[in-house]
């Protein structure tokens, strides 16, 4: 005799329906409503304000599970690199990003027009691009060493910002004499992050993003701070090999 799901379990599985209707939405009207998931799905109104009472909130649970997914995603390319390459795991994590933001235009702006420092309590766990981009760069400095800069070599403001900050990272293993490395990892990422934004708006040249131009400047760019201009060769051409494959 099959056993009736618990309140706990129907109401997980609805919020999983709420959010696989929404996701179906956004790709194929690049928008999402409230009213347009409910139709979806067969619900009233009122039901599903129960498990989104606003379009805010809605769009906000949305984007933590598609951050999620790709989290997913990216952790598994690092995963096909050897584990002891923490330089072609981080590379093959971006390159993954950035083939994932490209196919999914309309999920890419959703997730990183929705998800921000505040929702930090909710991105703290395995399960968001964040954490696992900080934990790679982490994994890379223990490996490497590159230097980071001291907090009393810093703006006094950044300094205090870098003691306590607000990212999504586990910083268990940083100790204060090593936070400078949040301040790598925050500059890293703007870097990753603005390219590729470029890239999936086509604000730039569409030939320089369909040969991948910039991607691959800005890696280039990237050596040297995380101290890895003398593999410059060996990734160089990681990086041809692994835009190869996600083309």
């Amino acid at each position: 005799m099959t056993q009736a799901p618990t309140r706990a379990e129907a109401h997980a599985a609805t919020a999983s329906r709420i959010v696989t209707a929404a996701r179906d939405l956004l790709v194929r009207n690049g928008e999402v409503t409230l009213r347009a998931v409910a139709r979806e799905l067969g619900m009233t109104a009122p039901a599903l304000y129960r498990y989104a009472p606003s379009h805010e909130e809605l769009v906000r649970i949305v984007a933590i599970a598609i951050d999620a997914d790709v989290a997913t995603r990216i952790t598994r390319a690092a995963a096909r690199q050897p584990a002891d390459d923490p330089a072609a795991k981080l590379l093959a994590a971006a390159v993954e990003f950035r083939a994932w933001a490209l196919e999914n235009r309309h999920e890419f702006s959703l997730v990183f027009t929705n998800v921000d420092v505040d929702c930090l309590d909710e991105l703290a766990s395995a399960e968001s691009t964040g954490v696992v981009f900080s934990g790679l760069l982490f994994e890379l400095w223990a490996e490497r060493q590159f230097p980071i800069p001291q907090l009393d070599d810093l703006d006094p403001g950044l300094a205090e910002i870098l003691r306590d900050p607000r990212v999504p990272a586990d910083l268990s293993g940083v100790p204060d004499e090593l936070r400078g490395l949040v301040w790598v990892l925050e500059r890293a990422w703007s870097r990753l992050y603005g390219t590729v934004t470029l890239e999936v708006f086509r604000h730039i040249d569409p030939r320089i993003v369909d040969e991948a131009h910039l991607f691959r400047a800005m890696i280039e760019d990237q050596a040297e701070p995380l101290g890895l201009t003398p593999d410059l060769p060996r990734l160089r051409q990681l990086v041809v090999d692994l835009l190869a494959e996600s083309a």
